[in-house]
């Protein structure tokens, strides 16, 4: 890691800090929930918008269309073109979910 001072002592670095958001991504064949990164301040509608080719997934679990666990991985990248939606998963939804599995 290159860490680079100005006259003031301000630092600089090459190290992009980004937040995780849990996920729900819909592909035409596949269901994928993981974690996407965000850089800090930026939408996960802002990460899917970028010109990259592909989106980074961490914690990936890939699912058939019916639901059913087909594979887990720590990393996992995804082409954007095969990319039907996307949706944060947040607590509240993990709540509803759970509630309704009873």
């Amino acid at each position: 890691m290159v860490i680079e001072y100005d006259e003031k002592g301000k630092f600089y670095t090459d190290i992009i800090t980004k937040d995780m958001i849990l996920s729900h991504i819909q592909t035409h064949t596949h269901q994928i929930r993981g974690n996407v990164h965000v850089r800090k301040g930026d939408r996960l509608s802002d990460e899917i918008n970028n010109a990259n080719v592909f989106l980074a997934v961490t914690n990936a679990e890939i699912f058939s269309l019916l639901g059913e666990s087909l594979y887990t991985c720590k990393f996992l990248i995804v082409n954007r073109s095969h990319i039907v939606w996307l949706m944060p998963i947040d607590e509240q939804q993990e709540n509803v979910k759970q509630s309704g599995e009873n």
